[in-house]
Parts: C-alpha cells; structure tokens; sequence
C-alpha cells in the first residue's frame, strides 16, 4: 500500500466515510509546497484550471462533491479536499472575490500568475493565451490534514 493510500484510508477511518473513493491525488500548479500549505492552513479554497486542458486531455471536468488528495512537491498526501462548485467561465469574467478565495494574493497576482501559466503550458500544445479562454473554477474545502 502507498502512501496516499494509507493517507485516503486514514481519512476514511477518522470521518467515517468508509466505501467512498477519492477521484485523484495531485500537486497544485509550479509552486507545489506554497499552493499545498495554503490549502493544510485554510487560506486556498479555490483552483482555476484551464478549460482547454481537459478537452486535450480526454478528461472529466471535477464535479461537485468528489474528493481529491492534495500532495506537496515531494508527491506526500498533505490533505483531503472536495468540491463544493464548479463553474466553467472566461477568464476575463472571474471575479476579485473568486481569485482572492485562491489565497495567493490580490487579483493582479492572480491574473499574471494564471496568464503566465496558461501561456507557457498552452505553446506546449502550439495554442495562444486569450484573456476570454474558457476556465475552470472549482471551490473546495479541506475536509482532512495531519
């Protein structure tokens, strides 16, 4: 048994949700330990992915009510998360409130460090940023943490 397993398990056992699955583990964006303890502290409960990423990917978007395992850089489980919401919009219409509720500072530093981001990973797959690019808002909570 792994880590994140044994991680999932121990959730399961101290919250009683016994039989239930968690959807993915994974790391959040290029600052992996910053963005993980944000979320262990209570300040992150919020993520915006790019909208483009998962029709590339042949992927499901997160729905409400799933649960995902948060891991640092070094791939350790460091919290349970579920989705609260899911909203696909442009990016040009995410709101102060939402971008604050990632917890990484003020809007400005939301935006660069979103365009940023969505421009590098983007000429990966030989695609333009465009500040209307669908994107994936998802509210969570921290449900579990050691």
């Amino acid at each position: 048994m792994n880590k994140v397993q044994q991680f999932w398990i121990d959730f399961c056992a101290e919250n009683h949700k016994e039989g239930i699955k968690f959807k993915d583990a994974f790391q959040f964006g290029v600052s992996a330990d910053w963005l993980a303890d944000l979320v262990v502290e209570g300040k992150k409960t919020a993520t915006t992915s790019g909208f483009v990423f998962y029709e590339l990917e042949k992927e499901a978007i997160p729905q409400a009510g799933e649960y995902y395992i948060v891991l640092d850089g070094q791939e350790e489980p460091v919290a349970v998360i579920q989705i609260h919401s899911v909203e696909v919009v442009p990016m040009n219409e995410v709101t102060e409130e939402y971008a604050l509720a990632e917890g990484e500072g003020d809007y400005r530093f939301w935006w660069d460090a979103h365009e940023k981001f969505f421009t590098d990973l983007l000429k990966e797959y030989n695609m333009e940023f465009s500040p209307n690019m669908l994107v994936v808002c998802e509210r969570f909570e921290k449900v579990y943490s050691k």
